[in-house]
Parts: C-alpha cells; sequence; structure tokens
C-alpha cells in the first residue's frame, strides 16, 4: 500500500530499472537548471547596465537643467543691454552733461556684460564673417564690393550664445555679389 508521502516521492523520480535513462534525465534536469542560471545572471547584467544608462543620463539631465536653468532671465535681460547700447550709439560724443551721462551709461553696459559673461552668456557680433543660418538671423541682403557673397555685411542686432547654445540669433545684413552691368 502506498502513503501519500511515498506516492509524492514516487511522482518526483519515476521508478526505472535503467540506470542510463537516469542520468540521462538528471543531466538533462542540470543542463535546465543550468541554462535558466545563465538567463537569471545574464538578466541580472542587463538590469545593472540599464541602471547605470539611467544614472548616468540623469546626472547629465541634472548638469542640463543647472547649466540652462537662468536661460529665461538672462534672455530677458539682453533687451536690457540693447537699450544700453542704443543709448550709448544716441548719446555719441557729446558735451557736459550729455557726455556724464553717457559716460554712466556705458559703464552701467560694461557691469551688464560682465554679468552676462559670468552667468555664460556670449555675445555675437558676426560682422565680416560668414553667414551661420544656426546662429544669424538675415533680415535683408545687400550689394557688396567689400565682402564676398554670403558674409555678414552689417549687424543690426547682437546675438547671444548661453553655453553654446543660442539665445537669441544676430539679426544681421547679408552681402552678396554686385550685380553686373549688362
Amino acid at each position: 500500500m502506498t502513503t501519500p508521502e511515498t506516492q509524492a516521492t514516487a511522482d518526483e523520480v519515476p521508478p526505472t530499472n535503467d540506470p542510463n535513462a537516469e542520468i540521462a534525465a538528471l543531466s538533462q534536469e542540470l543542463e535546465q537548471a543550468r541554462a535558466e542560471v545563465a538567463a537569471a545572471k545574464d538578466a541580472q547584467l542587463r538590469a545593472a547596465a540599464d541602471l547605470e544608462n539611467t544614472r548616468r543620463r540623469l546626472e547629465r539631465d541634472a548638469a542640463n537643467s543647472l547649466k540652462f536653468a537662468n536661460e529665461r532671465v538672462l534672455g530677458d535681460l539682453l533687451a536690457v543691454a540693447d537699450s544700453l547700447e542704443l543709448g550709448l550709439k544716441a548719446a555719441g560724443e557729446g558735451e557736459g552733461s550729455a557726455k556724464a551721462l553717457a559716460d554712466g551709461m556705458q559703464l552701467t553696459y560694461r557691469q551688464l556684460m560682465s554679468v552676462l559673461e559670468k552667468h555664460g552668456v556670449k555675445q555675437i557680433d558676426p560682422t565680416g564673417q560668414p553667414f551661420n543660418p544656426d546662429h544669424h538671423q538675415a533680415m535683408t541682403m545687400a550689394e557688396s564690393a567689400e565682402l564676398p557673397a554670403n558674409h555678414v555685411l552689417s549687424t543690426m542686432q547682437k546675438g547671444y550664445l548661453l553655453h553654446e547654445r543660442l539665445l537669441r540669433p544676430a539679426m544681421v545684413v547679408v552681402s552678396r555679389a554686385p550685380a553686373t552691368a549688362a
């Protein structure tokens, strides 16, 4: 008579009289267990690599967030820089109080540019350089005998970079070859 305990053991390992069959069955189970271990190890290595890639990406994103966090404020300050620059051009070489006002504006402008540079803002004044559509916005074209075609003839409004990222393009007049008389 078989008891439930002996029945469970009988189900696990079928009774056989052939030792080669038992060895083959156990070898097959061993290979299956090894394959499962290899698959689990591979999955663990992939998960660790994925975790490391995620950690690096998050660190890079955090660094970029810190680097460009003040982009909006610095962009708003560019209008102040433009106004000061235009005021300085308008003041020109005045006399007396106009000269003192121009000197004060010049000092304020230099301080503002110093603050912008301290925070990673670089001014783009491309006059005379080849036109770069990534950093310049062409407002018009004009004929020029002095500069080759597709070079910046003059800058209407300077552009700015924030840590090599374009904050505002320079608005420029681009040269073109003079028309030949027919």
